[in-house]
């Protein structure tokens, strides 16, 4: 590369982190927040650096799709740019990259114009990456404008390949909502009775006729009765419906707990809605607890379990 080449590239590296600065701590509305008092925001604990848009999701792109991937692909030619300019290895380099995007971070935490992401660092770093991996297969001949094209297609197989490495990973780490499981086909020790057979009569509520699918709880014959499942320390939602029918006398209560901690209390004197619903975030509960007291009806009640795609 020529003294004239080498000017164009320092002048284009510089421009664009100008450009790429001026992204960082002023675009989308960063300014705003200096009115806000918000505090500063630091994020050390990585989570979600995984979690880039599929290509389902470019189909009606959102800005965090954009600043998703964003963040990896704008910071592909610093890898290309400065090795280009600079000799250096790939450890030096990625290290001192990285150490400027510390800086760069921290700085835009302290100013209030954003928050220090570790999340970021991380996507930041693997575009780097990725620009010094097309730098190397691409910059083989003495032809500079030959090279950067070599590079640039280089960098565009070397980036959907993290792209898609990140997707598997997102997957592979990522826990999603499991089928619906109803309550009774979990493992019960229970003083009441469980509810018979799937097909239930229905009742009104409120006006409304509900038409239960799955089972029906109540106490029956009895004052207070308690349902009692063993949940084996997973992670779920506990979803329920419930009211008191309206062919019957307006009393009774309901209760939920999950290891000795209340989660949910109605009755029907302080029940602001006569048919209800409610889903209950449970983590690593051992055992849940329904107890149900007069005219109480529970139905369709069941757990959905967060899970790994492997699980």
């Amino acid at each position: 590369m020529n003294t004239k080449q080498r000017k164009v590239m320092l002048a284009l590296t510089l421009s664009y982190t100008v450009l790429i600065l001026y992204f960082i701590f002023f675009a989308f509305g960063r300014a705003d927040t200096l009115a806000l008092d918000i505090g500063y925001t630091f994020l050390w604990v990585p989570d979600g650096f995984f979690r880039v848009p599929g290509l389902s999701d470019l189909l009606h792109p959102t800005l965090m799709d954009a600043v998703s991937l964003g963040n990896i692909a704008a910071f592909i030619p610093f890898g290309i740019l400065i090795p280009l300019l600079y000799r250096t290895g790939f450890i030096r380099f990625m290290i001192l990259f990285i150490l400027s995007i510390l800086v760069v971070e921290t700085i835009q935490a302290l100013t209030l114009l954003g928050s220090f992401d570790i999340n970021d660092v991380i996507q930041n770093s693997s575009g780097a990456a990725i620009g010094f991996g097309a730098y190397r297969i691409g910059f083989r001949t003495n032809k500079l404008w030959t090279n950067i094209a070599a590079a640039g297609i280089s960098a565009l197989v070397l980036f959907m390949g993290i792209w898609g490495s990140f997707g598997i990973a997102d997957k592979v780490f990522t826990k999603e909502l499991a089928p619906f499981v109803a309550i009774n086909d979990l493992q019960s020790s229970s003083e009441g009775s469980p509810p018979q057979g799937i097909r239930q009569d229905s009742f009104q509520i409120s006006g409304q006729t509900v038409e239960p699918q799955l089972n029906v709880y109540s106490a029956e014959d009895k004052t207070t009765v308690t349902y009692t499942y063993s949940l084996g320390k997973r992670e779920m939602y506990f979803i329920l419906n419930y009211g008191i029918p309206d062919q019957v006398e307006p009393r009774g209560s309901l209760r939920v707990s999950a290891d000795g901690q209340e989660y949910l209390s109605v009755s029907a004197e302080d029940q602001s809605e006569e048919l209800g619903t409610s889903s209950i975030y449970l983590q690593e509960a051992k055992e849940l607890t329904i107890t149900l007291d007069g005219n109480m009806k529970m139905w369709d009640v069941g757990i959905r379990e967060m899970k790994y795609a492997w699980n």
